[in-house]
C-alpha cells in the first residue's frame, strides 16, 4: 500500500510537472500565415515584418511561422484551410471575390496613376468600401491591403503600340476581370496559370502576357521576352487575412497588436514598392533587357477599355461580378488624383 502510495505521489509529481510544462507553452500563440510568393518579393516581404512586429509588440506572447511559396498548398487550399482555421492566417488578392465579389475591385484596371495615388485611395477610404461586409461572408477578417507591383507588358517583340500588341497572343490570368479587359484592349488573351508561361513562351503558344516587376524578374521572363512596355495597367493589391473566429478568440489587447503590426508591415511594402520595380528594371537592362514606355495613344486606348470594362462592377445583371457600391469606389479612387 506503501508502495502504491508512493508511486501515486512520484507520478503525480510528474504529471504536475508536465500541466506546468504544458501551460508554459500554451501561453504562446502560434500562427501560421500562409503565402505563394517565393522569398524576396513583397507578399513574402510583408508576412515577415507583420510576424517580427508582431512578436515585439507582444514580447514573445506570440510565435509567428511563415510559409510562403504554396509551402502549405497552392492559393484555393490555404485560403480555405484558413477560412476553416487549420491555419490561422494567409495572404492572397483577388481570389477571395469568390466570397464577395467587391474584392475583385482591389486590382481594378487603370483605377490608379501610381503608387502614390493608389496608397493615398487606399488608406483614404477606398480599402473600407471594398471591404465592407466581406468578413461576415468568408470567415475571414482583412488585416490590410499592400501592393505586390503594377503589371507591365512583357513580348518578345518591341511593342510601340497597342496594334503591336493585338496582333500578339498573351497571357492573362484566367478571372474574368483580367479576360474581359484583355478582350476589350483587342488583345488575343491566352488565359492560363502563370507557372505555365515560360514552357508556353518557348512553344510559341503565346507571345509575352503582363505581370508586376518582382515577377518578371523572380521567375527572369526577361530571358525569353526582353521587352518590357511599362503600361502600369493594373496594380497588384494582396492583403493580410485572418481567420475571424481566431481573431476573435484574442483579447482585445492582442487584437490591438494584430492590427497594429498588420498596418506597420502594409506602410513598410508600400515603402518598398518603388525600390522594387527600380531593381528590378535595373537587372533587366543589366540582362540586356529593354524597358520602354507607352505611347500617349496607347495609354489613353487602354483607359477607355478599362472603363468599359468596369461595367462588370457597376451591371446589375452581372451577378457574378456586381458590386452594389461600385460607383462609390470609384469616385473615392477618383478623389485622391492629384
Amino acid at each position: 500500500m506503501k508502495r502504491f502510495v508512493a508511486a501515486s505521489l512520484v507520478m503525480g509529481l510528474m504529471l504536475g510537472a508536465t500541466a506546468v510544462a504544458g501551460s508554459a507553452d500554451a501561453a504562446t500563440i502560434k500562427i501560421k500565415i500562409a503565402g505563394m510568393k517565393a522569398d524576396k518579393e513583397p507578399e513574402t516581404i510583408g508576412m515577415k515584418i507583420f510576424g517580427k512586429k508582431l512578436e515585439e509588440l507582444s514580447k514573445g506572447e506570440f510565435e509567428v511561422k511563415v510559409y510562403p511559396n504554396s509551402m502549405l498548398g497552392k492559393e484555393d487550399k490555404y485560403i480555405a484551410d484558413t477560412r476553416k482555421g487549420t491555419i490561422q492566417m494567409c495572404a492572397t488578392g483577388t481570389q477571395v471575390s469568390a466570397f464577395h465579389n467587391a474584392m475583385a475591385m482591389l486590382e481594378t484596371p487603370m483605377l490608379y496613376d501610381d503608387y502614390d495615388h493608389a496608397e493615398r485611395a487606399i488608406n483614404g477610404g477606398v480599402f473600407d468600401l471594398i471591404n465592407d461586409g466581406f468578413t461576415e461572408k468568408s470567415g475571414l477578417r482583412t488585416l490590410n491591403a499592400f501592393p505586390l507591383g503594377f503589371r507591365h507588358f512583357y513580348t518578345k517583340n518591341p511593342v510601340t503600340s497597342i496594334d503591336d500588341v493585338k496582333k500578339l497572343k498573351m497571357r492573362v490570368p484566367n478571372i474574368t476581370l483580367y479576360t474581359t479587359f484583355a478582350k476589350e484592349c483587342g488583345i488575343n488573351g491566352q488565359a492560363m496559370p502563370f507557372a505555365e508561361v515560360h514552357s508556353a513562351v518557348e512553344s510559341g503558344a503565346i507571345d509575352g502576357g503582363d505581370s508586376p516587376f518582382s515577377d518578371i524578374t523572380s521567375k527572369k521572363i526577361y530571358e525569353l521576352c526582353p521587352n518590357i512596355t511599362t503600361t502600369g495597367h493594373i496594380l497588384v493589391l494582396h492583403c493580410l487575412f485572418i481567420n475571424e473566429k481566431f481573431y476573435q478568440s484574442l483579447t482585445k489587447e492582442q487584437q490591438a497588436m494584430v492590427n497594429e503590426a498588420a498596418q506597420y508591415a502594409a506602410a513598410e511594402v508600400w515603402k518598398l514598392a518603388k525600390q522594387v520595380d527600380e531593381e528590378a528594371i535595373k537587372e533587366i537592362k543589366e540582362n540586356k533587357g529593354i524597358v520602354s514606355a507607352p505611347t500617349d495613344a496607347m495609354k489613353q486606348h487602354m483607359q477607355e477599355a478599362a472603363k468599359r470594362t468596369w461595367q462588370l462592377f457597376l451591371d446589375p445583371k452581372s451577378e457574378k461580378t456586381y458590386v452594389p457600391n461600385a460607383q462609390a469606389i470609384f469616385d473615392k479612387a477618383a478623389s485622391f488624383k492629384k
